[in-house]
């Protein structure tokens, strides 16, 4: 493949772009709200609440980055009192994270900044479109993740 065969509106190139926008709108929406929180601890936060109990190396690959990273953002949403960390009910060597009351209230705090996002991000979209745009990640995901054990 040459460099005159990557076409940057191609789809993949697209999805990506627009997910770096994204982490890139969401970090200054969370820095202007004062939040205390880096993007990646929100989008860890986030995580956390969407897969309640969901194992630390199951958050990493949810958010694409690896485990460490991963386990240094919950160390520091653990040490402000908005996820604790618990044993695997089957594997005792595994982690999981839940969401403490104050980390349910920080959600309730970001939830507004990712709608906003998202709103500014689909403006001028009808509301079909973004039906059909979301059906249409909801198939490729489904699709990319039907092989994963």
């Amino acid at each position: 493949m040459e460099a005159k065969d990557v076409n940057p509106r191609s789809l993949g190139f697209l999805i990506t772009d627009v997910a770096r926008l994204l982490r890139a709108d969401l970090e200054r929406r969370v820095a202007r709200a004062g939040l205390a929180l880096t993007s990646g601890e929100a989008r860890a936060l986030v995580h956390a609440a969407a897969a309640e109990g969901a194992r630390q190396t199951h958050l990493a690959e949810r958010m694409g980055v690896e485990p460490m990273t991963l386990c240094g953002y919950v160390d520091r949403l653990e040490s402000q009192g908005l996820v604790a960390r618990q044993p695997h009910p089957q594997d005792g060597r595994a982690k999981i994270v839940t969401l403490t009351p104050q980390g349910r209230e920080m959600i309730r705090e970001i939830a507004p900044l990712l709608a906003a996002m998202l709103a500014d991000a689909t403006e001028g979209m009808s509301q079909a479109q973004i039906d059909a745009l979301r059906a249409a990640l909801e198939h490729m995901r489904a699709r990319l993740t039907s092989d994963e054990g």
